[in-house]
């Protein structure tokens, strides 16, 4: 046990905490960009990252994957935090922990198995599109030179990465803030920094319970936004997980991260940080900077909190058109070109899937409620593809022997069409019942085979059904 700790944390000392420092400077701009997306002051969000940081590297069921304050998240907290206040907030990102905590020991994590691709793309699609409208209202304030900065900006997130060495290093949206801001300073140029956003924390985050009215008036409020929370933290989560696992060759307790997950959130809460889930962005840039423990996401937090508490007077002075041009980008690369660029090529209900988890996603604001309705969209083309596939051949032998063989899965959809396949008028003495080739699966298509040999005995046909599978026959032999 000591030894897989010491592994854990320990294997690979230099390149992670090299991976950590990376990583927890490219947090200090999504962490104040989200703040700004959900309504807070830069504080809550920093503080967040840095409590679910810390948190997560200590309780995770996946090394080497970072958590902090996210985009997904923020977007689900907006009409709570105008509506009802900060602490509610604090209240609601309590509540998301134990929820999340909840669903781990009840492994709910096993449910990813039934999101197909299909709706993971209609999920990242619609993130994108939804971080992208954030940021319209912070355009709209802008003059001339807010759009050139903001232009600046994007040619710098996107072109540093291509400097051999050096763009491989540092994150080109750390490159981006400390380059605007530096010609901002230098050209007096009059815009909206994010000092305009709130203050930055100057002391470590401090315990503290939500001053709300522990009340059912209380529960009905932030109950719903719980919910939605818990779901899609898990969810981002998950996938996050699997690409980490498919990038590290190695494999996570998904259930211990969703426990981990909600422990995080719980922290941040009490902590005075809002709830955060797994950034895919920024797994990926610590996994390919070398990470594979524990230490690079503890760093990356604790650095995080160091330079906001002890050098914050420095970033006051980033303009909030870097941040802005920073968000597009993350906007951009989130969004799964390859869904619309082989549109044509993807089979009409995947498509009509992705497209409706993007179009419910749009229109709620609720990316937990897109993703369950493709989840059972899904399932209903799959039952219906199912159902499609059933086929029964029929053979007549000596002309007093009818032999029906049966293709495909029977269940409660396709048992009701079962039938039409078979000719109860026929003046024939022996019915053979051939499942060789199907599969029986529930008490609907037991009964149905059941009313179908007492139709035929009842005519004083013979019934024999032949070739049912081990599981087939030992779930008839229980029904019947």
């Amino acid at each position: 046990m000591i030894s897989l700790q010491k592994h854990e944390w320990f294997s690979n000392i230099r390149t992670d905490v090299l991976a950590g420092l990376v990583v927890g400077l490219a947090l200090i701009p999504e962490s104040i960009a989200f703040s700004a997306i959900a309504g807070v002051d830069p504080q809550v969000g920093l503080y967040a990252s840095f409590c679910i940081a810390v948190t997560i590297a200590f309780f995770g069921g996946r090394t080497a994957m970072i958590s902090a304050a996210t985009g997904a998240m923020a977007l689900l907290m907006v009409t709570l935090v105008k509506d009802h206040g900060l602490q509610y907030l604090f209240a609601t990102t309590i509540l998301t922990g134990i929820i999340q905590i909840v669903a781990g020991y009840f492994k709910v994590a096993k449910l990813m198995r039934f999101v197909s691709q299909s709706v993971v793309y209609g999920f990242v699609n619609a993130l994108a599109i939804l971080i992208f409208v954030a940021q319209i209202p912070e355009l709209a304030r802008m003059n001339l030179t807010g759009y050139f900065f903001v232009g600046l900006g994007l040619l710098i997130v996107y072109l540093f990465p291509q400097i051999p060495k050096f763009g491989k290093i540092i994150p080109s949206p750390l490159i981006c803030i400390i380059l605007l801001s530096l010609f901002a300073l230098l050209s007096g140029a009059e815009m909206r920094t994010v000092s305009d956003l709130g203050k930055f924390p100057d002391t470590l985050p401090i315990f503290l319970i939500p001053d709300i009215p522990l009340n059912f008036e209380t529960l009905k409020i932030i109950f719903p936004y719980a919910i939605t929370l818990a779901t899609v933290g898990l969810l981002e989560t998950m996938m996050t997980t699997t690409i980490v696992n498919e990038v590290t060759q190695t494999e996570a307790d998904r259930h211990k991260e969703c426990r981990g997950q909600g422990i995080a959130n719980m922290v941040s809460g009490f902590m005075g940080g809002m709830a955060g889930c797994a950034m895919i962005g920024q797994s990926i840039i610590n996994v390919s900077s070398g990470a594979r423990t524990r230490l690079s996401t503890l760093v990356a937090g604790v650095f995080l909190l160091c330079l906001v508490v002890f050098f914050k007077d420095g970033l006051t002075y980033i303009p909030m058109a870097a941040l802005v041009s920073i968000m597009i980008m993350v906007a951009f690369t989130t969004f799964n070109w390859d869904s619309v660029k082989n549109f044509s090529k993807h089979p009409k209900q995947s498509n009509i899937v992705m497209l409706t988890v993007v179009v419910i996603v749009l229109a709620t604001h609720n990316l937990a409620l897109g993703v369950i309705t493709g989840v059972l969209l899904s399932a209903l083309f799959l039952v219906n593809k199912l159902e499609n596939e059933v086929k029964v051949q029929s053979e007549l032998f000596n002309n007093n022997t009818r032999k029906y063989t049966i293709h495909g899965q029977i269940f409660f959809s396709s048992s009701s069409k079962f039938y039409q396949f078979f000719d109860f008028n026929e003046s024939i003495e022996n019915v053979i019942i051939d499942l060789t080739h199907s599969h029986i699966w529930d008490m609907t298509s037991v009964t149905m085979l059941n009313n179908i040999q007492a139709k035929f005995s009842n005519r004083g046909v013979k019934v024999e059904v032949i070739g049912m599978n081990e599981a087939s026959t030992t779930l008839v032999d229980r029904m019947s």
